[in-house]
């Protein structure tokens, strides 16, 4: 096997890890926006009347009806709260700090990990892309190096097939970018709505002297 069979040789194989690359960005795009969507109330409305509701057994030191209220719960301001609620003997700082750390481990972690991947992808795209190309344009170019007739109808044809790794890379960074600003935005919105919420609940726990 010489340079040339090699270089075409890898370049087929661009195709499929292009493939790879786009459906691994892709089951990260679909988790991501699950991911937000699990830990986000549908509206502030449907958010600030949890909270109201939370708070009135929060201050009526009904602690266990509040902890039942957000135990099942799966998104991140309840399970933020049941922390703070069940962590509320150890001090107002230890429990704040409780909290934090469970909202970068749990919930804003999880979506680094998945926001990361898909920036991964986003530059991994292009790259793959024009590697295929440049493999593909090397054992053209080779075949004619080694003196084998060849018509230019089948060079180009060769050359177009090649430059479809860089059109493949290109269109998956080019949608991926869109989706990871669509996340982010998202990410960013869920992050200001949690520190509302949980400002207002560890205030009255400061309040009540926690």
């Amino acid at each position: 096997m010489d340079v040339n069979d090699l270089a075409k040789m890898m370049g087929d194989a661009c195709y499929g890890f292009l493939a790879i690359n786009f459906f691994w960005g892709l089951y990260h795009v679909v988790m991501g926006f699950r991911r937000v969507k699990r830990f986000s109330f549908k509206s502030k409305q449907q958010q600030a009347e949890f909270l109201d509701q939370l708070m009135q057994r929060i201050e009526a030191g009904k602690y266990d009806e509040a902890a039942q209220m957000c135990e099942d719960d799966e998104r991140a301001l309840p399970q933020l709260a049941h922390m703070a609620i069940l962590n509320r003997g150890l001090g107002f700082e230890p429990m704040r700090q409780s909290v934090a750390e469970v909202l970068q481990r749990d919930v804003l972690g999880e979506l680094e990990y998945r926001t990361s991947w898909i920036a991964t992808v986003i530059k991994s795209g292009p790259l793959l892309g024009l590697f295929g190309t440049v493999l593909g344009m090397m054992a053209a170019f080779g075949r004619i190096g080694t003196g084998e007739q060849t018509t230019p109808a089948t060079i180009a044809a060769e050359i177009s097939i090649a430059l479809i790794c860089t059109a493949m890379g290109l269109a998956t960074a080019i949608p991926f970018n869109f989706f990871l600003a669509s996340i982010s935005v998202r990410i960013r919105r869920l992050q200001d709505s949690l520190a509302a919420g949980m400002v207002r609940i560890l205030d009255l726990f400061k309040q009540r002297g926690v």
